[in-house]
């Protein structure tokens, strides 16, 4: 549960949403201060202009950006979209029905493209559409596909690989392939950085995959839910036990020892 929403559960934007966290109140974009949140919400709004956010087959939702005249702009929240994960923000997607919402999920960005579409005057413009999917489905191919062991690269190669796949700039060229490249980057470099042993207890990994790689578990600090692209220097390789404290223990605290522990693992 992201954040305390349950998929498919019906909320109240003013009270669950901005009672809660802030952020802007209209409009199908939140980003409030304060929290690592990017609040999106979907309806029937953009039927008045002539296109509507969509499900495609490959599991893709396509999400259009703000911006009622005139082209697009990829800044303020159309750009917390693109930048969610390297900024270590959680994307939740929100369905607008006539007087509630629905959590829908919490999503990662992918890619976008750029449409033809009427503005809000009926002038045709360029339209940013996003290109998100669920988080759960990029964890789960993430899993899917065992780290090389031992490593095809270098400590420092792979390193490098993980900060590209971390700061890769948002592009339209981008391949539908990429989150999970990058994903799997960050998830390569992290496990190889720790040397099989978990980066706060520092014990030994309790037990060895199929392949031979010891099984520690990448917890993303900034972050409420694991997985995805994010910014290895804000991963950190946790045990079973340390990683299931830091979600249901004192996570607040254990958050602030992750940070300072990464001070001495990382250059932040």
């Amino acid at each position: 549960m992201p954040w305390g929403f349950e998929r498919g559960h019906i909320y109240n934007r003013r009270r669950d949403i901005h009672g809660r966290f802030k952020g802007q109140e209209r409009g199908g974009i939140a980003t409030p201060a304060g929290y690592p949140i990017v609040f999106i919400f979907t309806g029937l709004g953009g039927l008045d202009h002539g296109y509507s956010d969509r499900w495609r087959p490959d599991g893709v939702f396509e999400y259009f950006g703000e911006g009622q005249k005139g082209d697009m702009k990829l800044s303020k929240g159309n750009l917390a979209i693109a930048e969610h994960a390297v900024r270590g923000k959680s994307l939740l997607l929100f369905n607008l029905l006539a007087n509630t919402i629905q959590f829908e999920d919490e999503m990662v960005f992918e890619n976008y493209h750029i449409e033809r579409a009427p503005d809000s005057h009926g002038d045709m413009r360029d339209a940013i559409v996003f290109e998100l999917r669920r988080l759960e489905e990029v964890v789960d191919a993430t899993e899917s596909a065992l780290p090389a062991f031992p490593p095809a690269a270098s400590l420092d190669d792979l390193r490098l690989a993980a900060m590209a796949a971390a700061k890769a700039a948002p592009s339209s060229k981008m391949t539908s392939a990429t989150v999970y490249e990058r994903s799997r980057k960050v998830r390569d470099y992290v496990l190889a950085r720790c040397g099989g042993k978990c980066e706060h207890c520092r014990k030994d990994a309790p037990f060895l995959r199929s392949n031979g790689s010891p099984y520690l578990e990448p917890h993303h600090i900034r972050r409420l839910s694991d997985g995805g692209p994010d910014d290895p220097r804000f991963v950190i390789a946790l045990c079973p036990n340390c990683h299931r404290e830091a979600h249901f223990g004192d996570v607040v605290g254990l958050r602030q020892t992750h940070l300072a522990k990464m001070k001495a693992i990382e250059v932040l």
